[in-house]
């Protein structure tokens, strides 16, 4: 790293310490609870003669004594330079105190008013934090480290460090206090908003990553997926209903057309492409059970560059396959958004539903679900379909718009279906 670019990262980490630092002071003005890593410095201020800055830096550097006994001779040396980071963030919050000392939250909603002022500053200041890439804050560094221990994925380890700080702050306030102090309502705010924000941040000020000369972060999945329109063979997508035998006709229709199918065996290349096991590639493609909930799961990547959330990876990987498969051979290709990995004139896409009767009968017979359990399993996959589609191309999953021919299985049957598409795909390339 030359000179100039590290004097420059020092002064934005330096700058981001002290944001931070009045983001948390904020957070003790508004009396609603601190975030959660902020949660246990401030109750031990209130039971010892200590100020909240002497209390977080102590406590962040339990937490990188914990670092380097989990990792031993993996502990890289250089993050030492996390005791300096928090030895600075513990002084801004001591002088950043007074700052706010006029600051009175004399009803609720000033209190609140004042808990999301303090998210917004605290994830700005957390914002220039990452951008810096000077070092981790000591929470993230804890969160990294269980991550090469366990081989827990990132998201999940912050989100246990955050519990177990949270548990710590309600224990130590009850013990020590004999009242809940420092964790209330605020604090769940902060662990909500703080990383979402901070992906605001991200997406919208890149001026700071071009004043720092960093690389560009990944962009939008979108723009990346794109596919040249010269460059694709004719491709046929099918999106489906669960149990309406999208897989089958799509089989149907590569064998009369001559052409590749792809459905199960995008998972091994996706595998072989991206490092990934089948078995991993298998129960993790194509479902999102919650969209909130994994929006919240993700956020914690915020807090750290060089880390992509597990499932964003396995989907631009998977991406990148179709897109090599589309570009060098014709061929039908089920499910995975392809419609929309592939936009392409050249593209033929189809969505393929049916009656949920039809679909019923057809998950119990062919794929041997009880009947008792048929209802909600047929619910469950196409939910997990829906928030999959929605998350990674915004678009809604089904909706007519977006194919260029929808059949109902149910009505017609595979076989007639699939007559229907060729008769539909010779028409449309009649018109292209």
């Amino acid at each position: 790293m030359k000179q100039k670019g590290l004097v420059k990262r020092c002064v934005l980490l330096v700058a981001g310490l002290f944001i931070m630092a009045l983001g948390v002071v904020l957070s003790v003005k508004a009396n609603l609870g601190t975030s959660p890593i902020s949660a246990p410095p401030y109750v031990y201020s209130q039971a010892f003669p200590l100020t909240m800055g002497t209390t977080t830096i102590i406590m962040n550097l339990g937490i990188i004594l914990l670092q380097i006994i989990l990792l031993r001779k993996r502990y890289e040396w250089i993050q030492l330079t996390q005791i300096i980071a928090v030895s600075v963030f513990g002084l801004f919050i001591d002088l950043t105190m007074p700052l706010v000392a006029w600051i009175h939250s004399s009803n609720y909603v000033i209190q609140w008013l004042l808990c999301l002022l303090s998210c917004i500053v605290l994830a700005f200041g957390v914002f220039l934090e990452v951008k810096a890439k000077v070092t981790y804050l000591a929470g993230e560094g804890l969160a990294l480290a269980i991550t090469k221990v366990s081989r827990l994925e990132f998201g999940k380890a912050k989100v246990s460090v955050d519990c177990s700080l949270v548990i710590l702050g309600v224990g130590s306030s009850l013990l020590l206090l004999h009242r809940l102090d420092g964790v209330r309502e605020g604090t769940v705010a902060a662990a909500l908003l703080v990383g979402t924000i901070v992906r605001f941040y991200a997406k919208n000020l890149s001026f700071v990553d071009k004043w720092l000369g960093n690389k560009p972060a990944v962009k939008a999945i979108a723009p990346v997926v794109t596919v040249p329109e010269q460059k694709q063979q004719l491709v046929i997508t099918i999106a489906r209903e669960y149990g309406s035998g999208g897989h089958e006709i799509g089989e149907i229709l590569a064998k009369r057309l001559g052409i590749a199918f792809y459905d199960s065996k995008l998972i091994d290349l996706t595998a072989l492409e991206g490092g990934f096991t089948p078995e991993y590639v298998k129960e993790h493609e194509q479902k999102l059970a919650n969209t909130l909930l994994y929006d919240l799961y993700e956020q914690n990547y915020a807090y750290v560059n060089e880390e992509m959330p597990p499932l964003d990876s396995l989907f631009m990987v998977q991406s990148k396959v179709i897109r090599d498969i589309a570009e060098h051979e014709a061929c039908v290709i089920v499910g995975r958004c392809a419609d929309f990995i592939l936009k392409s004139q050249s593209t033929f896409n189809i969505f393929v539903h049916a009656g949920k009767e039809f679909r019923i009968d057809r998950i119990i017979h062919n794929y041997h679900i009880a009947p008792e359990l048929a209802e909600k399993e047929l619910e469950r996959k196409d939910r997990e379909r829906i928030n999959y589609c929605r998350h990674y191309t915004h678009k809604t999953w089904g909706d007519a718009a977006n194919y260029h021919l929808t059949v109902d299985s149910s009505l017609f049957g595979t076989e007639a279906c699939a007559d229907l598409i060729i008769q539909a795909l010779e028409q449309w390339e009649g018109n292209s």
